[in-house]
């Protein structure tokens, strides 16, 4: 126990803001976007690249950043992604135009591609070992996750009618400074030697941000068109391209060999579906409650605070413990299809329905499921990788998180818009369009749910194995 970190509960407090951050700067610009559209002058096809500009380079560039965490050290790709988090968050804020504004939100999307998969790193090392102490500090982590994304929209809400919506980038320079002087805090890691897959970033980042860059213009041009296929096709060639370059070259940035550790690949499934339905269903529940139930920026945001407390009290005093009790298999498989009843219950919202009686229960529900699903399929998904490849297996897990969010939202505003939701001012169309979402997104999670009781080998050691992830690794490769 000599080498315990006597600091690690509080650098887990700034590992957590840091993961808070993170994920807020997703939902922050929600309730902003019609003030920015008036002041920078965006089109209404336009306005949506300030949430996906953010979230595609965000989710392209996350193993890139998980690889450059194992070679160059977690703690200083931590600082170096605070650096240029503060940095684009002050062009956003300065901006006077609609490009500048999405390229402000691209270079926090790099940021956030850094910071994310270094601090997951970091948590590990303060913690690997204990399982207990592990299983807290990834719950007290992981709440951190969907808190900030519900909260974004509160803040953003508070911000927006109360203040003007540069506030939702001017909030992220002094807390990361802040950030930064409390980075004494955490542990120092060493680099080691090795080289950085360029090509294979290169191709893995631009497939994955074609691909979400077709499903969100999709809607617009059509599903059928010939840019839509043809940049579909291309993001498929280019992600094979990238398993290519894996097997041939000498250090690849996501060695196949990882995909041999345990879970990995059906936590990694779960944690995509998750994603998917989770991100939509906040998302249109805003638009549900300030559209039709006519909500303002602030009252809105604060109608999501009943799933945060109940995100924050699950995943603190509740999730870690049944974890323990019965693994991740069941709790994951579980957490989905309790997600995917609330997602049913909220489909029965109506034109002329209350927060009470139409939102509150069902979203309890869903903030439920959540809450139950999340921290199992991140500590499932890097349980058994060794230490070299824990940033790698964080940049994993965060970039499949993130790249279902951004897809899912996408195919379900289309199935959304398809039944109505675009038709402002015409309630009843507008709930039934939102309704398809949530039933859309319900599939989504309950396809998710089943896929992981079906596949997922069940183990009630997880956390367990958590504890010795180098040693889990050697026995994988053995």
């Amino acid at each position: 126990m000599s080498n315990v970190n006597p600091r690690r509960w509080w650098a887990l407090l700034v590992l957590a803001t840091a993961q808070f951050m993170v994920i807020m700067d997703t939902s922050i610009i929600g309730v902003a976007l019609p003030e920015m559209q008036k002041d920078l002058g965006f089109s209404q096809g336009e306005l949506q690249w300030v949430f996906n500009a953010y979230v595609i380079v965000f989710g392209g560039l996350l193993l890139l950043g998980g690889r450059l965490s194992d070679l160059v050290g977690a703690r200083k790709i931590f600082v170096t992604g605070w650096v240029v988090m503060i940095a684009g968050s002050v062009l956003a804020a300065a901006a006077q135009t609609a490009w500048v504004e999405i390229a402000g939100r691209a270079v926090q999307g790099v940021g956030g591609a850094l910071i994310a998969p270094s601090a997951m790193t970091l948590l590990m090392m303060l913690f690997m070992h204990d399982p207990k102490e592990l299983g807290k500090a990834m719950a007290l982590y992981g709440a951190a996750a969907p808190a900030g994304g519900t909260a974004g929209v509160f803040l953003g809400g508070v911000f927006t009618e109360w203040a003007a919506w540069q506030w939702v980038f001017i909030i992220y320079i002094p807390i990361g400074l802040a950030t930064l002087a409390a980075t004494r805090l955490l542990p120092e890691v060493g680099s080691r030697r090795g080289s950085v897959d360029v090509l294979g970033a290169a191709a893995v980042t631009a497939g994955l941000a074609l691909a979400v860059f077709a499903v969100v213009r999709a809607p617009e041009v059509g599903w059928g068109s010939t840019g839509t296929i043809l940049q579909l096709a291309g993001a498929a060639a280019l992600l094979i391209l990238f398993f290519v370059i894996q097997k041939s070259v000498r250090e690849p940035l996501m060695p196949l060999s990882v995909w041999r550790v345990p879970r990995l690949g059906s936590a990694n499934l779960a944690m995509t579906l998750l994603g998917a339905a989770w991100i939509p269903m906040w998302y249109f529940l805003n638009l549900y409650l300030q559209q039709v139930l006519g909500y303002g920026a602030f009252a809105s945001g604060a109608a999501l605070l009943p799933m945060t407390v109940l995100l924050m009290i699950f995943m603190t005093a509740i999730t870690s413990r049944l974890m323990m009790k019965v693994g991740a298999k069941p709790l994951i498989g579980g957490g989905l299809l309790v997600l995917a009843a609330g997602l049913v219950w909220l489909a029965a919202v109506e034109p002329t329905g209350s927060f009470l009686v139409d939102v509150l229960p069902a979203s309890l529900v869903a903030a439920l499921g959540m809450s139950l699903a999340y921290i199992p399929a991140m500590i499932a998904a890097m349980s058994g990788a060794p230490q070299e490849q824990a940033g790698l297996a964080s940049g994993i897990v965060n970039t499949t998180y993130n790249v279902g969010s951004a897809l899912g939202l996408a195919a379900l505003t289309a199935v959304a818009m398809s039944q109505g939701a675009d038709q402002l001012g015409n309630l009843p169309k507008l709930t039934e369009g939102f309704s398809a979402a949530f039933i859309g997104a319900a599939v989504v999670a309950a396809v998710g749910g089943v896929v992981t009781l079906l596949v997922m080998k069940g183990d009630k050691a997880v956390a367990a194995e958590a504890a010795a992830p180098a040693a889990q690794g050697e026995k994988v490769a053995a």
